[in-house]
C-alpha cells in the first residue's frame, strides 16, 4: 500500500501527539521570528502615540486653549505671511485642545517642513523638520527603513506568522477560555513565565486576530491588490491653465469655501485642507465610521466659489471601504485617546508575548541540555 499522506499521519496520531506537533509548530514560528516580531510590535505600539511624543519634544506644537478658534483662512494667511517664499501644500486640524494645527510646506530648495499654527490665536508658533518621531516610528514599523517595495511585504508577511501562532495556541492550550483569570504561579521561573505568556495570550486573542487581518490586508496591497486611487474631486488641469502663472489660494477664498462646505454638507467635520494650483480640497469626517479623512471630500475652484466634486465614504465600493478601514483599526485612532490607550496596552502585551515565548523556548533548551549532561555523567560513572 502507498504511504499515507502527512495529514493522514497526523490525524492518526493520539491526541497528545497531535498537540505536540502543533506545539512544535507554534514554538518554531515564534522562535524564528521572535526578534523581528517583537521589534515590529514595539515600534507599532509606540507609533500609536507618535504624535504625542512629538508634541512633548517640540514646543512649537504646544498651545494654550483660547476662548474661540481662528478660522481656517486666518491660519492659512498666518502661514503664508510667515513664509511667503514657501509653497503651502496642506493644513491639518490640531489633534487635541493643546495642539497646534500643522501646515505642510515646501521650501524654495524643495525641502518639506511642518509649520505650526496656534488654532485659537491664528499665529505661527514655529516650524520643524518633516522627519520627526512620528515619521521614524512609521517608517521603521511599516518597512524597517528599507525600500518600500521590499520592506512592506516583509513586515506585513508577519501577519501570516501571527495567524499561525494564534491558531496553534488555541489547539495546544486546552480549555483556553478558563485562562482569563488564571494568575501566574511564582513557584518556578519556567512555570511563572509560562503562565505570564498564556495569560497575556488569552487576553490578546482578539487583538492578535485584528492585527493579523489588517496586516494581511497590507500584504495584499503591497503585492498589487490595493484598491487604487479614489475619485478625484478637482477638474483636470488644461494646457491653458498650465501656461498661467499660479496664484496662491487666498485666506478669503479658504473661508468662503469652508462656509459653503458647511452649508452644503452640515455633517462634515473639516479636518484637513489640500491646496494646489487646481483648487482646494476640503477633507474630514462625516457619517461613515472607520475611515480616513480623505474618504470624505469636497473640491473647490481656486477662488472658493464653486464646488467641483464631492466624495463620500458611503459611496465607496467594498474594496475602497476595506482599504479605508485598515489604518483606523490597525492603529486604534478611530476612538480618540480611549482606543489609543487600549491599542497601546495590547501592543505591549503582543510585544511581551514575542519575548516571553523566546525566553521559554530558551529555558526548555537549557533543561534538555542539563538532562543530557546528567545522563552522560551517569553513563560515564557506570562505565
Amino acid at each position: 500500500m502507498p504511504p499515507a499522506p502527512p495529514s493522514a499521519a497526523v490525524a492518526a496520531m493520539p491526541a497528545k501527539g497531535r498537540r505536540r506537533v502543533w506545539f512544535d509548530l507554534h514554538s518554531w514560528v515564534g522562535l524564528k521570528l521572535c526578534v523581528l516580531m517583537a521589534f515590529v510590535c514595539l515600534t507599532g505600539t509606540l507609533a500609536v502615540f507618535s504624535h504625542e511624543i512629538d508634541w512633548a519634544l517640540h514646543p512649537q506644537m504646544r498651545v494654550s486653549p483660547g476662548p474661540q478658534h481662528a478660522s481656517w483662512g486666518t491660519m492659512v494667511g498666518a502661514v503664508q505671511r510667515a513664509h511667503p517664499d514657501w509653497t503651502l501644500n496642506g493644513l491639518s486640524a490640531p489633534k487635541g485642545p493643546r495642539s497646534a494645527a500643522m501646515a505642510s510646506m515646501k521650501t524654495g530648495e524643495g525641502r518639506l517642513r511642518f509649520v505650526w499654527v496656534d488654532p485659537y490665536r491664528g499665529t505661527v508658533t514655529g516650524d520643524t523638520h518633516w522627519f520627526n518621531a512620528q515619521r521614524f516610528l512609521r517608517n521603521t514599523h511599516r518597512h524597517l527603513m528599507m525600500p518600500v517595495k521590499f520592506g512592506v511585504p516583509i513586515v506585513s508577511a508577519l501577519s501570516i506568522a501571527l495567524l499561525v501562532t494564534l491558531v496553534t495556541s488555541l489547539v495546544i492550550y486546552k480549555k483556553w477560555w478558563r485562562g482569563f483569570l488564571s494568575m501566574p504561579r511564582p513557584e518556578r521561573q519556567r512555570r511563572f513565565w509560562g503562565d505570564v505568556h498564556r495569560l497575556a495570550g488569552v487576553w490578546s486573542l482578539w487583538f492578535i486576530a485584528l492585527i493579523a487581518v489588517t496586516g494581511g490586508w497590507y500584504l495584499v496591497e503591497s503585492l498589487g491588490g490595493g484598491a487604487g486611487g479614489q475619485p478625484d474631486v478637482l477638474p483636470e488641469q488644461t494646457a491653458d491653465a498650465d501656461a498661467k502663472v499660479p496664484t496662491p489660494i487666498t485666506p478669503a477664498a479658504i473661508d468662503r469655501a469652508i462656509a459653503q462646505a458647511r452649508s452644503e454638507w452640515p455633517g462634515l467635520e473639516v479636518r484637513r485642507l489640500a491646496l494646489s494650483t487646481r483648487g482646494l480640497v476640503i477633507e474630514g469626517q462625516a457619517e461613515a465610521w472607520l475611515v480616513r479623512d480623505r474618504a470624505n471630500a469636497l473640491g473647490f475652484d481656486p477662488g472658493g466659489h464653486a464646488i467641483t466634486g464631492r466624495r463620500t465614504a458611503g459611496d465607496l465600493d467594498g474594496h475602497h471601504r476595506i482599504s479605508e478601514m485598515a489604518d483606523p483599526l490597525h492603529f486604534g485612532t478611530f476612538g480618540g485617546l480611549l482606543t489609543q490607550v487600549i491599542w497601546f496596552v495590547f501592543g505591549l502585551l503582543l510585544t511581551t508575548l514575542s519575548l516571553t515565548g523566546a525566553y521559554l523556548y530558551g529555558l526548555r533548551v537549557a533543561d534538555v541540555l542539563r538532562a543530557a549532561a546528567r545522563r552522560s555523567g551517569k553513563s560515564g560513572a557506570a562505565a
